[in-house]
């Protein structure tokens, strides 16, 4: 049985902000997380790279509301932050 990613837990030290805003995050992290490993195969975000998160935001959002790409801009920027500050802290 393979264990399914917890992205709530590993947004949780960058999420702020009322509690609709922070699962509208977890929400658009999963869905960029379900594309990138069926596209990809990359099973967790510590294994993205850029060019996977503009494969997602160029390619998979084509055709999408620009509301909905800036959303998800904002939730890719959030990633990408903790991403870095795991790393940091290691």
């Amino acid at each position: 049985m393979k264990s399914e990613f917890d992205m709530a837990l590993f947004l949780s030290p960058v999420l702020k902000g009322a509690y609709a805003t922070r699962q509208r995050h977890i929400r658009q992290a999963e869905r960029m997380h379900e594309a990138i490993r069926e596209r990809w195969g990359c099973a967790t975000p510590w294994s993205w790279k850029e060019k996977h998160v503009r494969w997602f935001m160029n390619r998979y959002l084509r055709g999408s509301a620009p509301a909905t790409v800036y959303y998800f801009e904002l939730t890719a920027r959030l990633i990408r932050r903790a991403k870095s500050k795991c790393a940091s802290d290691a």
